[in-house]
C-alpha cells in the first residue's frame, strides 16, 4: 500500500510540473532559511557550554548605585581584593580565579606585534575552565613571576616550526617573559578568547601593579572574578551574602555602608554571552532579544512555505475530485485516503529537504562572512540536532498536507460529481485567510527592513558634537625616553596633520571611570549626587577633535596651575543646577584634582547612540594617556604615509598599529547592522515564497475560469477590465494584510527603537513604502497570469462547450 501512495505521488509531481516546481521551491526555500536561523541560534544557546562544570561557574560583576538607589554602572569586572577574600570567607567556593585584560608589545626576535588580547590569570585558571593544552604543564604553568602561555596559533607566528617552552620572549621592551605552555584556542562560541596567557603573580612587581594595590585598590574594577562552587551549592544564597561581605571588609564609605552604593552580583558564565548587559565587557556579546527574534522569523518563513503547500494543494483538489470519488466508490476508507495524502505531502517535503540542504551548503559561507561566525554544515548531522531535523521535516510534511488531506476527504461521492467541491474551491475561506497570514508576515517584515534602514541611517548623518572623520589613532608611545612635544612637532611639520591630542580614553569607547566630587557651596565644599565620569585629556584634545566651547576656556600652557583645573560639558553642568557662564570660576574637587572649573564643552557623544551623553569631568594628565588622536588633512593615504615615516623614526622598535575612528562607530552598530542585512534577506525571501504561492493560486484560478473569461470577451469585455476582476479579489487579501500587519510591526520597531537613547520616528513612509511594495509585487505576480487568461483566444475555451 505505501509502495502504491509513493508512486501516484510521483505521478501527480510529474503530472502537473509548474504546481510540483512551486510547492517544492517554497518549502525549500523555508526549510533553508529555517536551518541557517537554527544553525545561528545554536550556536548563539552553546556560548561557554563547552567546559565541563559550565553549571557552577560563576563571574562576579559589580553595580554602582546612585543616591536614588538605581543602577548608575555596570560592570563585568570587580575590585582585585574581592578575590582571595570571597575564597576566604564562602566554603562554598572551590575554586575563585581572577584575570586581568592587558594589552602589550611582544617581541621574539625579529617578530614584534601589540597584542590586545593578553589576560593575567590565577594558576588555578584550568582547575575552573577547559583549556586545551598542546605543550606545558598546566599545573605549574601559570605558578612563576614572568611566566606566559601562547596560544597554538600564536606560537606559529612567533616561533614557527621552533619549540617554544624555555622560549624568552620581551613585553614592551622592559620585562622578560618565560614561554611555559601552549594551549589551543577557545573555541569560538567561549565569552572570551585569550591570545596570551600571563602569570597573574607577575603584578606583584611593583612596576607593574604592586602587591599591595591587589590587596587594597577597592576602585580598580578591571579584574574579571569567577567562582567555580562546589557541588550543590546555592548561588542565591551566596549572592545575598555578598552585602554583608562588602561592608565588613570594605568598611563605611561617605557616611554609608559600601553595600548602599556598589553591589556584587553572580552570574552563570553561560548566560553572560546573550544575558550580560554590563558597560565593561570583554568582548562584545549577544542579546537573547535576537535569537528570540530570529527564531520566530525562521518559523514565520517555515510557516509561510507551509501555507503556500497548503493553499496549492486544497485548490488543486478540484482537479482529483473524481479520483478521490472513484476511490471512495470502490471501497477506500476515509483514513486510506487521508494517509495517501499525507504520504504525498511528505513525499514532497523531503524533495524539498534536499534541495534545502544544497542551498544551506551555497549559503553557509555567506552568512559567516556578515555574522562573524563559524558555522559549519557539519553541525547539522549531530544526533540530537539531526533528529530535530528530522521531526521537523515529518511536522512540516503533516501539516502542510493536513488540511488537504481532510478537505479532499470529506466530500461524499455524490457531491464531488455534482461539482460541490469545485465550488468549495473557489470559496475557500481558509484558503483566504492563509493568504492574509503569509502576506501579513511579508508586510511586517519589510517594515521592520525599512526601520531598521532607517535608524542606521540616522546614527551614520547625527552631529556627534566633533571631528570624527580622518581621525587616525595609535596607542601611546608610553615611552619616558621620547621626548612627546618634539615627536608631535614633527607629525605637524608634515603638514598633514592637526592638533594632536592625547587622552586616557577615546570617543567610541565606554567612560568607565569616576571619582567623587565636591562643587562650591557658598564659602565652603560640598559633596555631589552626580556621577561624573572622569576623562584625562592634553592641552590639544579638545581642540584636535573641534569640540566647541560654551563657556569659559580650554586648557593652556600659558597657566602653570590649569594641572589642577577642571573643565566640564553641558550636561554635567546643568545636572549641578548651574548656567555653563555660573559654572564658570567655582571652586571644584573632582578625586585628587582640586581646583576650579575654567571651561565648559558643548555636548558631544562619546559613546554610542544607545546611551544619553553623560556628565564628563575632562581633567589636564601627562600620565596615563593611552591614546594619541591625529586629525588628516587632505589625501588621507598619503597623510598616513607621512605619520607612519615619522613614528619610525622616533619609534624604529614599534610596529606603526593604527585605527580610524569612524570605523571604530562603525564597530558600536555592528549588531544592528547584521541585523539589517538578515531583516532584508529574510523579508526578500518572505516575499518570494509568498509570491510563489500567489502565482500558483492566480495560475490555478485562470484556469478554472477559462470559460468565464472566454464568455466575458465574446460580450465584449476589455483586457484592462478583466485584468482588473482577476486580480482584485487577491489584492483584497493583500490589503487586509496590510491592515494587519501595519500596527503589529509598527508597535515591534518602536520597543527596537527605544533601545537607543537617541533614534528616528516611525515614520508614515516606512509604512506607505511597505504598502506600495506588497500591492506592487502581488500586483505584478497575479497580472502575468491575469494577462495571458485575458489575451487568450475564447474560441479555443469554449470550443468544447
Amino acid at each position: 500500500m505505501f509502495r502504491n501512495y509513493i508512486k501516484i505521488a510521483l505521478r501527480n509531481l510529474t503530472k502537473h510540473k509548474a504546481f510540483s516546481f512551486i510547492n517544492i521551491t517554497g518549502v525549500a526555500v523555508g526549510l533553508a532559511c529555517f536551518l541557517l536561523i537554527a544553525l545561528y541560534v545554536r550556536d548563539e544557546l552553546s556560548y561557554d557550554r563547552y567546559n565541563t562544570n559550565v553549571d557552577r561557574i560563576y563571574r562576579i560583576s559589580r553595580t554602582f548605585l546612585s543616591s536614588q538607589g538605581s543602577a548608575s554602572l555596570k560592570l563585568a569586572q570587580i575590585a582585585p581584593p574581592f578575590g582571595p577574600l570571597i575564597k576566604q570567607d564562602f566554603p562554598e567556593a572551590e575554586q575563585v580565579v581572577r584575570t586581568l585584560n592587558n594589552g602589550g608589545l611582544l617581541r621574539y626576535g625579529e617578530h614584534a606585534f601589540n597584542e590586545q588580547d593578553m589576560f593575567f590569570a590565577e594558576h588555578n585558571l584550568f582547575k575552573v575552565f577547559d583549556v586545551q593544552f598542546v605543550s606545558g604543564n598546566p599545573d605549574q604553568a601559570l605558578v612563576n613571576p614572568f611566566s606566559i602561555l601562547f596560544s597554538r596559533p600564536m606560537a606559529e607566528k612567533y616561533f614557527g616550526r621552533e619549540n617554544p617552552i624555555g622560549k624568552t620572549v620581551r613585553l614592551d621592551n622592559q620585562y622578560d617573559l618565560t614561554v611555559t605552555g601552549v594551549y589551543e584556542p577557545l573555541p569560538a562560541q567561549a565569552h572570551v578568547h585569550p591570545q596570551f596567557l600571563l602569570s597573574f603573580s607577575t603584578l606583584n612587581d611593583p612596576r607593574i601593579y604592586g602587591a599591595e594595590g591587589l590587596r587594597t585598590n577597592w576602585s580598580n574594577n578591571a579584574f574579571n572574578t569567577y567562582v567555580l562552587l562546589k557541588a550543590g551549592a546555592s548561588p542565591q544564597r551566596m549572592e545575598a551574602a555578598l552585602p554583608a561581605f562588602q561592608d565588613k571588609h570594605m568598611g563605611a564609605g561617605e557616611g554609608s555602608k559600601p553595600s548602599t552604593w556598589s553591589v556584587l552580583n553572580l552570574q552563570n558564565v553561560a548566560a553572560i554571552h546573550l544575558h550580560s548587559h554590563t558597560d565593561s565587557e570583554v568582548e562584545p556579546t549577544g542579546d537573547i532579544r535576537y535569537v528570540y527574534l530570529f527564531s520566530a522569523i525562521g518559523l514565520f518563513i517555515l510557516l509561510i512555505a507551509c501555507i503556500n503547500y497548503m493553499n496549492l494543494a486544497t485548490a488543486r483538489s478540484a482537479g482529483r475530485a473524481r479520483e478521490v470519488g472513484m476511490r471512495k466508490v470502490v471501497g477506500a476508507l476515509r483514513s486510506q485516503l487521508i494517509s495517501q495524502f499525507l504520504s504525498e505531502s511528505v513525499i514532497v517535503v523531503l524533495f524539498a529537504l534536499g534541495v534545502a540542504v544544497v542551498l544551506v551548503m551555497l549559503c553557509l559561507p555567506a552568512l559567516n562572512s556578515f555574522t562573524h561566525k563559524q558555522l559549519d554544515f557539519n553541525q547539522l548531522v549531530d544526533p540530537v540536532f539531526l533528529s530535530i531535523l528530522i521531526g521537523i521535516t515529518l511536522l512540516t510534511g503533516l501539516v502542510a498536507g493536513s488540511y488537504p488531506a481532510f478537505f479532499l476527504t470529506s466530500f461524499r461521492p455524490l457531491g464531488v460529481l455534482k461539482g460541490q467541491i469545485t465550488a468549495a474551491v473557489r470559496t475557500g475561506t481558509l484558503r483566504q485567510t492563509l493568504v492574509i497570514t503569509q502576506f501579513a508576515i511579508a508586510v511586517a517584515l519589510i517594515i521592520s527592513t525599512a526601520v531598521v534602514y532607517n535608524q542606521m541611517t540616522y546614527i551614520q548623518d547625527y552631529r556627534l558634537g566633533f571631528q570624527k572623520d580622518q581621525v587616525l589613532l595609535l596607542p601611546d608611545i608610553g615611552d619616558s625616553t621620547t621626548n612627546y612635544e618634539t615627536f608631535k612637532q614633527q607629525l605637524t611639520e608634515t603638514g598633514v596633520v592637526g592638533e594632536v591630542g592625547r587622552s586616557s580614553r577615546i570617543p567610541s569607547g565606554r567612560l568607565l571611570d569616576s571619582y567623587d566630587a565636591a562643587a562650591q557651596k557658598g564659602d565652603s565644599l560640598a559633596p555631589i549626587t552626580v556621577n561624573l565620569r572622569r576623562l584625562q585629556i592634553d592641552y590639544d584634545f579638545i581642540p584636535a577633535y573641534q569640540i566647541g566651547m560654551v563657556a569659559g576656556r580650554n586648557f593652556s600652557r600659558s597657566f602653570s596651575t590649569d594641572t589642577s583645573m577642571i573643565v566640564l560639558n553641558e550636561t554635567a553642568v546643568r545636572l549641578l543646577g548651574w548656567t555653563p557662564q555660573q559654572a564658570i570660576g567655582k571652586s571644584f574637587r573632582y578625586g585628587p584634582t582640586k581646583g576650579q572649573i575654567i571651561g565648559v564643552t558643548k555636548d558631544y557623544h562619546f559613546e554610542s547612540l544607545h546611551q544619553k551623553v553623560g556628565a564628563i569631568a575632562m581633567v589636564m594628565s601627562t600620565k596615563n594617556l593611552n591614546w594619541l588622536s591625529v586629525p588628516i588633512k587632505g589625501n588621507v593615504p598619503a597623510g598616513v604615509k607621512r605619520v607612519e615615516a615619522v613614528w619610525k623614526r622616533f619609534f624604529p622598535q614599534r610596529p606603526f598599529d593604527y585605527q580610524f575612528l569612524d570605523e571604530r562607530f562603525g564597530r558600536l552598530y555592528a549588531l544592528e547592522q547584521t541585523q539589517q542585512t538578515l531583516f532584508t534577506v529574510f523579508a526578500s525571501v518572505a516575499i518570494l515564497i509568498s509570491c510563489l504561492g500567489l502565482f500558483g493560486l492566480s495560475m490555478f484560478m485562470a484556469e478554472q475560469r477559462t470559460k468565464e473569461i472566454g464568455v466575458r470577451k465574446v460580450l465584449g469585455a476589455s483586457v484592462s477590465s478583466l485584468v482588473a476582476l482577476l486580480s482584485q479579489d487577491f489584492l483584497k487579501l493583500v490589503g487586509i494584510a496590510i491592515l494587519i500587519a501595519s500596527p503589529v510591526a509598527g508597535w515591534a520597531m518602536a520597543q527596537w527603537l527605544d533601545s537607543f537613547a537617541y533614534h528616528t520616528s516611525l515614520s508614515v513612509w516606512v509604512f506607505a513604502l511597505a504598502a506600495v511594495l506588497a500591492v506592487g509585487i502581488a500586483l505584478l505576480t497575479i497580472s502575468f497570469q491575469s494577462l495571458k487568461a485575458a489575451l487568450m483566444n475564447p474560441v479555443k475555451s469554449l470550443r468544447s462547450e
